[in-house]
């Protein structure tokens, strides 16, 4: 039982841990949060146009086995080279409409719309 207590308390920390957007910026790597997610496999990213509100953290997921990036067309944000199994999160508090690609493979396109 005390076991099993000690396993909830853990996860229930990582959890508050992993809620917590960083300070740079609004993005980080490997800070999930409970936000909309976004995979990125087959070389493309799984929403292509994704609709959130201001303060909506998103999380991008590398599920293949090369590395990728999360690059804002205007440059406004990078999230740099992803590895795979490796995760981004970026929190929008800004409206309006930030197309992205990987900078790696250009042909890899999406946006966040953030209302």
């Amino acid at each position: 039982m005390k076991k099993h207590i000690l396993s909830l308390l853990v996860i229930v920390m990582l959890g508050i841990v992993n809620f917590n957007s960083c300070s740079k910026g609004g993005s980080s790597m490997n800070n999930t949060g409970n936000g909309p997610r976004v995979n990125i496999q087959n070389f493309s990213f799984s929403v292509a146009s994704l609709s959130v509100a201001s303060g909506t953290m998103v999380t991008w997921t590398n599920n293949d086995n090369t590395a990728h990036t999360v690059t804002a067309d205007d440059g406004s944000f990078n999230s740099g080279n992803i590895a795979s199994g490796q995760t981004y999160t970026r929190t929008f508090t800004s409206v309006g409409t930030f197309p992205y690609h990987c900078s790696i493979h250009p042909m890899m396109k999406a946006a966040v719309v953030v209302n």
